[in-house]
């Protein structure tokens, strides 16, 4: 293995205030009773800015501004709207380096992911929904198509501006105004992302965040003028919200967990598997939702695959998740750092075999090493239940059906990836995997013109591409 030198980019790209209010009607404010929380660096567990927690009267100011800026955006001709997304999207790749180092503080991603991944993706998701403004009586969903009216966004902090650019980007080309709470654990990029709106001039009221905690998001999601609920999270608490919004006419879309299955067939291409399989579960620590967790490899290849992995995983390069050289940065809180240990000491206790490479882990902040199970079944909790952290089961098959079997033995239904070198052999076992998104010999590959959504568990609704306005427009 190489000895990199390190090679961090510079914190000074970015100029943190010691504090940060909600961001309502255009401007930053205060919470009525003062209430704050400290969001914290997980690679070093420094704090970061102290952040001001929406209660119910922030919320229902928030609502209010949204409600008042609604009739003379919605009103807007689609072109005009157009510039202001079009606008932001420039701002944002302006601002890239800046928001990628903030993203990466804040998160405990690698900066090669914030800085090469998140960010772009982030513009292009502004771009693309741009150009969609003002062509809407054309995307299929009638002549005349309206817009629903305040839009409730409630987002993950595994992908802190990506899903925030998921959700406010159609919902403002569609005519909609927004209140969008971020995660408790990371709210920078959201609350600088306000700032960006300022610099666009984007009219008051049409953005607008509120920080806080589970609480902040229910008195949301539960506020009478609310007409849409945009939810990206766990399973348990969509369903809360799905229980919340029911029988209000409000409309909802939810995308939830995920325990995909990483299908590597005899005829794949090994080296190449092995980098989808890494991709896979190592990227973004594991915490994503469409993350390749489940490993089905064909018996016959299983031995020379694990030995190829393993060397690969050797590779890896965990550690300051400012330093471009590294692979894997820290894990987000310390609660999933708790549960991701929890579940992986679940998973060698019921018997199946746990490895992980030599790696030396930082002494403070929150960190996890690259680990994989072998040895294990479908009765496995580390095969049934969603880790969210760099852990990876390998089970194996026989037949492609046995594999379609197991794949869709899960109750979530979000990805799966299928290796294998003929063509019909992946639309055949494509067809059949019940999943939202099916990627052939690659993984965790995005594009903004292209839905993403899930079955089952893993929720209901399509967000990106044409699919992705629908749940915006009435």
């Amino acid at each position: 293995m190489f000895e990199y030198a390190p090679a961090p980019e510079s914190r000074s790209v970015v100029e943190l205030d010691s504090s940060y209010g909600l961001f309502i009607d255009g401007a930053f404010e205060a919470a009525k009773d003062g209430a704050t929380f400290k969001t914290v660096n997980p690679a070093t567990e420094e704090v970061l800015a102290e952040v001001a927690t929406a209660g119910p009267e922030d919320v229902d100011r928030a609502v209010a501004a949204a409600r008042h800026a609604y009739g003379a955006w919605s009103a807007l001709p689609g072109a005009e709207r157009a510039k202001y997304l079009f606008r932001i999207a420039r701002i944002i790749q302006e601002r890239s380096r800046e928001l990628a180092v903030l993203e990466s503080l804040d998160n405990g991603k690698p900066i090669k992911e914030s800085r090469d991944v998140d960010l772009p993706l982030v513009a292009a998701h502004f771009f693309y929904y741009a150009g969609w403004a003002d062509k809407l009586p054309y995307a299929g969903f009638g002549p005349d198509p309206k817009p629903i009216g305040v839009a409730a966004q409630v987002i993950p902090w595994n992908f802190p501006l990506l899903m925030l650019a998921w959700k406010v980007a159609p919902a403002l080309a569609t005519g909609n105004t927004v209140v969008l709470k971020p995660a408790e654990t990371t709210p920078l990029s959201a609350l600088f992302f306000a700032d960006v709106c300022r610099q666009a001039e984007l009219p008051p009221g049409v953005v607008n965040i509120v920080t806080g905690a589970g609480d902040t998001g229910a008195y949301l999601v539960a506020h009478p003028d609310v007409d849409k609920v945009a939810f990206t999270g766990s399973t348990e608490v969509g369903r809360e919200i799905a229980r919340t919004v029911a029988g209000t006419g409000k409309r909802l879309t939810l995308e939830l967990g995920g325990k995909a299955a990483n299908i590597v067939f005899d005829d794949a291409p090994l080296d190449q598997a092995v980098e989808g399989i890494v991709n896979g579960i190592f990227f973004n620590q594991g915490h994503v939702c469409c993350a390749g967790s489940r490993l089905l490899v064909q018996e016959n290849i299983a031995e020379e695959l694990l030995a190829s992995l393993k060397r690969r995983m050797g590779t890896l390069r965990v550690g300051d998740p400012l330093d471009k050289n590294t692979d894997i940065g820290a894990i987000n809180s310390a609660a999933q750092l708790a549960r991701i240990t929890e579940l992986s000491e679940i998973g060698a206790a019921e018997g199946a075999e746990r490895w992980s490479p030599a790696c030396q882990l930082p002494e403070r902040g929150f960190w996890f090493a690259p680990t994989i199970f072998t040895g294990v079944t479908q009765a496995h909790r580390i095969a049934r239940e969603e880790i969210f952290g760099p852990v990876l089961s390998v089970l194996t098959f026989r037949t492609p059906a046995e594999a379609v079997e197991k794949a869709n033995n899960t109750p979530y239904g979000l990805s799966a990836g299928i290796w294998s070198e003929k063509g019909s052999r992946i639309l055949a076992v494509a067809d059949k995997l019940r999943a939202g998104v099916v990627w052939a010999n690659t993984f965790n590959k995005f594009d903004p013109a292209s839905p993403f959504g899930g079955y089952k568990e893993s929720g209901y609704g399509r967000e990106g591409g044409r699919h992705g306005l629908e749940a915006y427009l009435a």
